[in-house]
């Protein structure tokens, strides 16, 4: 039997810590991108802090709809890197490294969101 914490295991535990990392991240993007597009610059970070929230939000839920949200930001992080400053390897690091990094770590949780949203559906939770 894994390990529990109250009813949660290790991993669902780590997946909502994932979450909450994610939902400060995007908070940070909304505000600091906010300032920056009033000043006339991309709304980019704006647009991706929006998506970040919601989607942390939804893995502190225990939903994998929050992980899909995350990787659709990345997707888009990379879209606006590759359009930004084409295919130099030393100015994409910056744009792209680290989002990619947490984005491996939130595919990595899907099949705990998974689980996690079964048992929900199994308790009759909605």
């Amino acid at each position: 039997m894994p390990n529990t914490y109250g009813n949660r295991t290790l991993t669902e535990w780590l997946t909502l810590l994932l979450g909450g990392v994610i939902i400060l991240v995007g908070l940070y993007f909304v505000i600091a991108g906010g300032d920056l597009a009033m000043l006339g610059g991309s709304v980019y970070y704006v647009i991706c802090g929006i998506l970040l929230v919601a989607g942390g939000v939804f893995m502190v839920m225990g939903r994998a709809l929050g992980a899909y949200l995350y990787l659709g930001a990345l997707a888009y992080t990379w879209v606006w890197s590759l359009w930004e400053v084409g295919f130099s390897p030393v100015d994409l690091l910056p744009r792209a490294f680290g989002p990619t990094l947490l984005g491996i770590l939130v595919a990595l949780t899907i099949p705990v969101l998974r689980r996690m949203e079964t048992r929900r559906t199994l308790r009759g939770a909605v």
